[in-house]
C-alpha cells in the first residue's frame, strides 16, 4: 500500500512522507504536493529509495 503523509507543524511548515513507493515514483506520486505547497527547504531520501533504486539499476544492467 501506498500512502502520502501531510504534516503541518504550529509555525506553518509543512513535511511530505511518503510510503510504500519504490526508487523515483514517490518524488513522481508527490510532485503535485511540492508544487502547490512551494519551494523545498530540504529532502531526505529514505532507505527504500535507496532500496529500490538500487534493485532497478540492477535489472536494467542485466544482459
Amino acid at each position: 500500500m501506498t500512502q502520502i503523509e501531510i504534516v503541518i507543524s504550529p509555525d506553518g511548515q509543512t513535511k511530505l512522507e511518503t510510503k510504500g513507493f519504490g526508487g523515483q515514483s514517490c518524488r513522481d506520486a508527490s510532485r503535485f504536493l511540492e508544487q502547490a505547497l512551494g519551494v523545498r527547504a530540504s529532502e531526505q531520501l529514505t532507505a527504500e529509495f535507496h532500496e529500490r533504486l538500487t534493485i532497478e539499476q540492477s535489472q536494467h544492467q542485466q544482459p
